[in-house]
């Protein structure tokens, strides 16, 4: 009996830690963040769905580049005056901590009006997204044949951390945990 108890918990763990982690994307993909006029940001953002924990990675020349978060204000009207965060390492790591719309832009005089700036929304992932791909796959193609942009835990373990875990989602794991083991014992 106390080995089907087990088994119970532990795959309870598993359905609450499997909403924990997100997804990792590198903005603009292959091209990553740049004036050149390569991507479309928004029409990069529109092919995917964004959840709460999923990362953003932008890649750029820190030199001519860098990435500000800002308002739905300024960025409708590209203004880097007042940003809610500014980040120039060249390669920042940006998860997602919560629901609703999320606007980044490069600061650099006349990037934004040339279209550097991404508007991303992150919604709550539901049950039944904890155990799907980030993203649809074809036909069964595995998501890096068929979307390139979402990095594999290892692939993005090179360049920034791939995965974050949920605070909330850990405490709650560890509630549910301590409540089923004390059932148990």
């Amino acid at each position: 009996m106390a080995l089907g108890k087990s088994r119970l918990i532990f795959l309870l763990m598993l359905a609450f830690c499997g909403v924990c982690f997100g997804a990792v994307y590198r903005v603009g993909d292959s091209n990553g963040w740049t004036s050149r006029g390569l991507v479309d940001y928004n029409e990069w953002a529109s092919t995917k769905d964004f959840y709460v924990n999923d990362t953003l990675i932008f890649t750029y020349n820190n030199q001519f580049h860098n990435v500000m978060q800002v308002t739905n204000q300024d960025f409708e009207s590209c203004n880097p005056n007042s940003p809610v965060a500014v980040y120039a390492s060249g390669s920042d790591t940006i998860t997602l901590e919560g629901p609703g719309n999320f606007y980044f832009m490069c600061g650099a005089p006349g990037h934004c009006q040339a279209g550097q700036r991404v508007e991303i929304t992150a919604i709550l992932p539901t049950p039944d997204d904890s155990f799907a791909s980030p993203t649809p796959t074809p036909y069964g193609s595995s998501p890096s044949t068929s979307h390139p942009e979402v990095l594999s835990p290892s692939s993005a373990l090179s360049t920034s951390p791939a995965l974050h875990f949920s605070k909330l989602g850990l405490g709650v794991t560890m509630f549910v945990l301590s409540t089923l083991l004390g059932f148990v014992f």
